[in-house]
């Protein structure tokens, strides 16, 4: 008898489970089908993250600047106490919490220049990489090392040894006149003064022409 009643009870919670699943399952038929948010492929995003191509190196912007390069947008994804107190000639800042704000997200999705996202190292100019680039945006990169390899390499450039190659001396001097260019001043025959540069006057901001986004799709209904 008990054995019975057992079959019975167990009967009816199955039931009731299949009505359920009937119930959820009617649910998703007439729910509102939404496109999926497109963007780079997963395969794509990983070739892209592990490709040295993504950095530029200080030395490289260093002449980018130097020479008033055009193509080139800087953002400053830092703190705005970082930004006021050091910024790289031109930048803009975008602190990287308000990156996809719609006053921003024009200057990081468009065709017209090559941003180079930077910070103090890399890790949150890496990060605004990795969300732009899931967003398939193009012409984004990220200056290696960030403001402390700036510092190291074109602020306060070290000379080399003697015994090093001459390439490391035409190195030196490269970065040593690049320091005088953004403002280290040098006593005559001494080494270096180590002194932080000035604040940079930010210029007049880029004229960026907003990318045109396609019109989003209406809401599919269910069947």
């Amino acid at each position: 008898m008990l054995n019975r009643n057992l079959v019975k009870f167990l009967s009816f919670r199955y039931v009731i489970l299949a009505v359920v699943f009937v119930i959820l399952a009617g649910g998703l038929v007439v729910l509102p089908k939404f496109n999926p948010v497109k963007g780079i492929e997963p395969t794509q995003l990983l070739n892209d993250a592990i490709s040295p191509e993504r950095y530029i190196s200080t030395d490289e912007l260093a002449d980018r600047l130097i020479n008033q390069d055009p193509s080139i947008l800087l953002i400053d994804v830092r703190s705005k106490a970082d930004y006021d107190k050091y910024a790289l000639p031109g930048a803009l800042h975008v602190p990287f919490k308000s990156m996809w704000n719609d006053e921003f997200d024009a200057y990081i999705d468009q065709d017209d220049f090559d941003v180079i996202f930077y910070s103090n190292d890399n890790l949150t100019a890496d990060q605004a990489w990795i969300l732009s680039k899931r967003l398939d945006y193009k012409n984004i990169h990220v200056l290696k090392g960030g403001m402390n390899e700036w510092y190291r390499t074109i602020i306060n450039p070290e000379k080399p040894e003697e015994i090093m190659a001459s390439n490391a001396y035409d190195l030196y001097a490269f970065r040593k006149a690049a320091s005088m260019f953004f403002g280290v001043a040098y006593p005559q025959k001494s080494a270096p003064i180590k002194v932080q540069p000035k604040p940079v006057v930010v210029s007049k901001p880029k004229v960026i022409v907003p990318k045109k986004k396609k019109k989003k799709m209406p809401v599919e209904g269910g069947c």
